[in-house]
């Protein structure tokens, strides 16, 4: 069986550590408006990350529905959930930067990453990774805010604050200011709790990648409570359309 989202079809839960892939990292576009709107990045990559990954969560969802029929929905669930909690420990690498800009990158890649597995985890249960929705369930997922209806007006919010300007350039917002909300922010979104932990990277001279321990395990927590969320669903959705 093939991932499709690897170049060359590698393995499911086989990705090669230095394989590149477009949606590894958050888009530029992305980053943009999250450095220039930190008080609403998580809101801003829950957006970009159903508008750009929920059609390959449901090609993925399908193409291994088609190659292994009978794998039932918690099987599928569980595949998602090993891929990506292996990218999770591997997700620090992806920036290759330094400084402040190479800290947030590092949160901002791993909460992209949790965000893929929550769509994939949705679309193994049948449900639509591309549905709206999808956005407020990532943002009660991953704790940024505590009910659905919060979470859909925070949507609304940030849907309309979108701002042009380049990756820590062109803010009026100073720049050591600027990295550290936007730090804090996605950190929590990612599950990086550990106060000492995140404020070390963007301490000059600290280690930048976060510890495989700590991606793993907010990955492994978020991941249980996804399916937690979604197995009750499945029951009354219909299956996946197959190809």
């Amino acid at each position: 069986m093939t991932d499709p989202d690897q170049p060359g079809g590698q393995p499911v839960g086989t990705d090669q550590p230095g394989a590149q892939e477009p949606t590894a990292a958050p888009p530029a576009g992305l980053w943009d408006r999250m450095r220039d709107d930190p008080q609403y990045a998580p809101e801003h990559l829950a957006l970009e990350a159903v508008r750009r990954l929920g059609p390959e969560a449901r090609a993925w969802a399908e193409s291994t529905r088609a190659s292994q029929p009978g794998l039932d929905r918690d099987a599928l669930a569980q595949l998602a959930t090993r891929k990506f909690v292996a990218r999770a420990r591997l997700s620090g690498a992806v920036s290759g930067a330094a400084g402040l800009p190479g800290a947030v990158i590092d949160v901002g890649v791993l909460a992209w990453t949790q965000a893929r597995m929550v769509l994939h985890i949705a679309a193994a249960y049948g449900l639509d990774p591309q549905h709206p929705d999808r956005a407020t369930d990532l943002l009660v997922l991953q704790k940024v805010h505590k009910v659905a209806e919060t979470a859909r007006l925070a949507l609304g919010v940030a849907a309309g604050r979108e701002r042009a300007g380049s990756l820590f350039r062109g803010s009026r917002t100073p720049l050591r200011q600027a990295v550290l909300r936007l730090s804090v922010r996605l950190a929590k979104m990612a599950g990086v709790r550990a106060a000492k932990r995140v404020f070390a990277k963007v301490i000059p001279g600290a280690a930048i990648i976060l510890g495989t321990w700590a991606n793993s395990s907010a990955t492994s927590d978020l991941a249980r409570r996804t399916v937690a969320l979604y197995a009750p669903r499945a029951i009354a959705a219909p299956p996946q359309r197959q190809p």
